[in-house]
């Protein structure tokens, strides 16, 4: 099936397709197929994908700009050298997904689940990340500068090295979170004390 820009496609199954080098323009999906897909090189544009399913999709140097992609699936999927600019993926999933040399610039990845993702050294910052689940993610020597953590999860998660410095952490339980090497503000480190019961002021 080919995929033409400005269009709507709802319940389609593009599962296993070899669709790779495609320009997507403008074009909207909503629960949509695409397990198994070859998209490598994929190029979306001012799209959106809604409750769609890309478990173990090669999306292999994709490039995303103002796309949309909600409650969407990318369990196993493999993104590597990709990159997302301004995009919006508040609740997707992230299960075992390749992120290696992935580029996220800005945008919102609210909601989403990037339990034990491997996202060390990434560049986050102003990334509006609020109740994004990084459960026993790899976030070393990350750049969250300026991003919105509020009521984020990072019980568990890797911050050696990590830069949160001007985040906003409102909400954030720090106590399963082992804050050594993290590079953090005074305001920062006011909410640290709080989770563990401080009374400030």
């Amino acid at each position: 099936m080919n995929i033409e820009n400005g269009h709507t496609y709802n319940g389609e199954n593009f599962e296993s397709c070899d669709m790779p080098d495609l320009d997507i323009v403008g074009s909207h999906f909503v629960k949509c197929g695409f397990r198994n897909a070859n998209l490598k090189e994929l190029r979306t544009k001012g799209c959106s994908f809604a409750d769609c399913d890309f478990s173990q999709a090669r999306m292999n140097a994709s490039s995303h700009k103002n796309t949309a992609f909600t409650n969407c699936k990318f369990n196993k999927a493999n993104l590597f050298s990709s990159k997302f600019d301004n995009c919006k993926m508040t609740g997707s999933t992230f299960k075992e997904t390749n992120f290696s040399g992935a580029v996220i610039v800005e945008g919102d990845w609210s909601y989403t689940s990037l339990r034990y993702a491997d996202l060390k050294g990434f560049d986050l910052q102003k990334v509006l990340l609020r109740e994004t689940d990084f459960y026993g993610s790899n976030l070393e020597k990350a750049v969250l500068c300026g991003a919105d953590l509020k009521n984020a999860v990072l019980a568990k998660a890797k911050l050696f090295g990590a830069d949160i410095r001007g985040a906003n952490v409102d909400g954030v339980d720090f106590r399963d979170v082992n804050v050594s090497g993290v590079r953090m503000d005074i305001t920062q480190t006011i909410s640290v004390a709080q989770s563990y019961g401080a009374i400030v002021g």
